[in-house]
């Protein structure tokens, strides 16, 4: 766990970002209708969690800066019985003081007259620009004399780049649970099932073992399927002599993993899948090697397009000379995506990947971020060898980059064909 220390240390290390006589205003997420008068499951706004660790909805961070020095101040939901019967227990304002190692805590009734009074004597105003409508409306009503708006996100979205020695934790914890998922969807008896009842034995697991929300939508796709990117229908049949690309991480205490593996229906890889699958994986290997401070992404997504291609030309999927065919984009058929993207509290964190003159940001010790390499085959791409059409291959682990090169924190998932098929036929 993380504990409030770290939260307050946050929280100070932003103030110091913010200019003199400005306020900060973070404000937490809104429940999310689904149909009618039911609601998604709530999860807290990512930043806001990052700086308070507070899970209520219908709450507001402030952060004063003045020449005199800064404050903090935090804004709730207050206690009320009759809500609370039919949405449950608020914390409420008194218990909130003893626990957040903030300066002053309020009612979030009070939230507008206390606004009010900060911003007379202020010169900025930092917010998310991305802010709902109601909320934005509440800014301006009191903001109109304030001549400067600055974007407050991307101040904590660059905070998060590097993760702490806590967090580092949290995202074992989700990686460890979300490998005992992956390695029972490999040993799961799946003749005769569907996608889905593949997924339910997946979130079982994340659920029983006490994440209690998966990172993202769990992908469970059969054959050409995986050759959807997005794919998460899940309600196909898994049907024999068939991969199953499985893209599925679970959420531990907000913080995310996320894994990809491709296993055989029937436990036994073919040899044309063997082919696809080794050539994919050689890739995968190849650019977690390379990770170490001072890398850049952009050399990580050339070198592996430049893999990728030369394997598809082995193959015979491209034809032609590979540095011609990377001109030419032709891979990007096959290879459309990024070699990877930052991962944390957000399963796709909205850490920076440039510095704001547009160079780009290097790895640095503490950052952690996914590599999936892959290839994607139509099943009605004729220009392709008949045997490899309708086969998708994503291969993905998260990496976390230390000081003199990189630990695979998920390097316990079986992913070579011997250790899946040993699972499998287990």
């Amino acid at each position: 766990m993380i504990g409030q220390k770290e939260y307050k240390k946050r929280r100070d290390k932003l103030a110091k970002s913010l200019s003199e006589n400005s306020v900060g205003i973070l404000f937490s997420a809104s429940y999310r209708p689904r149909s009618n008068d039911t609601e998604y499951p709530y999860r807290q706004n990512s930043n806001f969690y990052y700086l308070t660790s507070f899970k209520e909805d219908n709450s507001c961070l402030v952060i004063v800066k003045t020449t005199k020095g800064v404050k903090t101040i935090l804004f709730v939901q207050a206690k009320d019985k009759q809500k609370e019967l039919w949405n449950g227990k608020r914390l409420g304002e008194k218990e909130a003081e003893k626990i957040f190692l903030v300066d002053e805590v309020y009612a979030i009734t009070n939230l507008e007259e206390k606004l009010k009074k900060f911003l007379q004597t202020s010169k900025n105003l930092y917010f998310d620009f991305g802010l709902e409508y109601s909320k934005m409306k509440v800014l301006k009503r009191y903001a109109k004399g304030i001549a400067v708006h600055q974007n407050i996100a991307p101040l904590v979205n660059e905070m998060r780049l590097i993760k702490s020695v806590a967090e580092i934790a949290l995202i074992k914890k989700a990686i460890n649970i979300t490998k005992k998922a992956h390695h029972k969807a490999m040993s799961f008896s799946k003749a005769n099932k569907n996608e889905y009842e593949l997924q339910a034995e997946i979130e079982h697991v994340f659920k029983s073992n006490g994440a209690y929300s998966d990172a993202y939508t769990s992908i469970v796709a059969c054959g050409n399927s995986a050759n959807t990117l997005h794919y998460i229908e899940n309600n196909k049949p898994l049907q024999d002599n068939e991969l199953i690309l499985i893209d599925a991480g679970c959420e531990y205490e907000y913080y995310a993993s996320d894994i990809t593996r491709c296993i055989p229906v029937n436990g036994k890889f073919t040899e044309v899948q063997k082919e696809l699958y080794n050539m994919v994986l050689d890739v995968e290997l190849k650019i977690i090697e390379m990770i170490k401070p001072n890398m850049l992404r952009n050399d990580l997504q050339k070198k592996s397009e430049e893999l990728l291609c030369q394997g598809m030309v082995k193959l015979g999927i491209l034809k032609g000379n590979y540095k011609k065919l990377i001109k030419k984009q032709e891979h990007k058929k096959f290879y459309p995506h990024g070699i990877g993207h930052w991962m944390g509290i957000d399963v796709h964190d909205e850490c920076p990947y440039k510095y704001d003159n547009g160079d780009e940001i290097p790895l640095r010790k503490g950052m952690v971020l996914t590599i999936e390499p892959a290839i994607y085959i139509d099943k009605d791409d004729k220009s392709v060898p008949k045997k490899y059409r309708g086969i998708g291959i994503r291969i993905e682990d998260d990496i976390l980059v230390t000081k003199e090169g990189y630990v695979n924190l998920s390097y316990e998932i079986a992913k070579s064909i011997e250790e899946i098929e040993s699972l499998s036929l287990s």
